[in-house]
């Protein structure tokens, strides 16, 4: 019984592996990346060809090409296995409707911690049903009860 145990215990030491574990979302290395794009001289098969298609675009008058970087890392255990954000970058391209780049704006940890950001909220009145509630619910009420039988108590 104890050599079982011990060879448990043994079996499971090695499986463990006691290197942090780093999980990737969006673009690998997008800060080297985009040092690669020049303004006025980068076109959008240059961008696609060196970052890739982007995380998210938006057309208005021109193309706003948005790319995110995030790396993450288990903790110590100590900290019962929180994430530890690593690198959180952010490039926001935007591009003509010729296909040329106009501007690049790079965005890294220390930067987003700058941005403020409005802390007012907004409160909404609850307590007043909209007319189509109210509608509503008299409709579910003729629907359950057509005769009125439930509401009258004896």
């Amino acid at each position: 019984m104890k050599k079982i145990l011990i060879f448990v215990v043994f079996f499971l030491i090695l499986n463990c592996s006691f290197e942090k574990v780093i999980q990737n979302h969006g673009v690998h290395n997008l800060e080297k990346k985009q040092a690669k794009l020049k303004i006025n001289q980068s076109n959008k098969n240059d961008i696609f060809n060196i970052i890739g298609p982007p995380s998210t675009k938006s057309s208005f008058d021109n193309d706003i090409y948005i790319y995110i970087e995030k790396k993450t890392s288990s903790s110590k255990l100590t900290k019962l296995g929180k994430k530890k954000l690593i690198r959180n970058n952010v490039l926001v391209l935007e591009v003509d409707n010729k296909g040329l780049l106009l501007s690049k704006q790079f965005y890294n940890m220390d930067d987003m911690k700058k941005i403020q950001f409005d802390e007012s909220i907004t409160e909404m009145n609850q307590t007043r049903k909209s007319f189509i509630y109210n509608f509503l619910y008299s409709v579910r009420q003729k629907i359950d009860d057509p005769l009125g039988k439930k509401r009258i108590k004896n």
